[in-house]
């Protein structure tokens, strides 16, 4: 345990968002998304809600200031998303900018080039998020 770091914080987790450079990105998502499948770097946090994790992640990490920092994937043809997930995302983060959205299967390959995946106990539809990493401040 250390002081100032939430218990959400896995030393797995914290390692790795201290390994990143900026314009590494890294993808939060839901129970249901297939991280396997997409990525190596695949980090378990059961149980955890993805806002939950964003709230704990923020404190130490940069959103990028010159691309778009925050990603959720769009809902397909017919289907329809929830706003409060993006609303409960963004709350979490702080985060006030536009969220940008990525069509279903050019998500899937941004989690393929992704630094890691955080595969959470999210249940909630659409339940992804992809966050871009910026220059640490002095």
């Amino acid at each position: 345990m250390l002081k100032g770091i939430s218990p959400l914080i896995s030393p797995e987790l914290l390692k790795t968002l201290a390994e990143m450079g900026h314009g590494d990105e890294i993808v939060f998502s839901d129970a249901h998304f297939p991280g396997h499948t997409f990525n190596s770097r695949v980090i378990r946090a059961d149980g955890l809600q993805v806002a939950d994790l964003l709230k704990a992640v923020i404190p130490l990490f940069e959103l990028d200031a010159y691309a778009p920092p925050v990603i959720m994937m769009e809902a397909v043809a017919g289907d329809s998303l929830d706003p409060s997930v993006e609303t409960r995302y963004c709350q979490a983060l702080g985060f006030t900018g536009e969220v940008y959205r990525e069509e279903r299967y050019a998500f899937y390959e941004r989690a393929k080039q992704a630094y890691a995946v955080v595969v959470t106990g999210e249940l909630a539809k659409y339940g992804n998020v992809i966050l871009k990493k910026g220059v640490t401040p002095a």
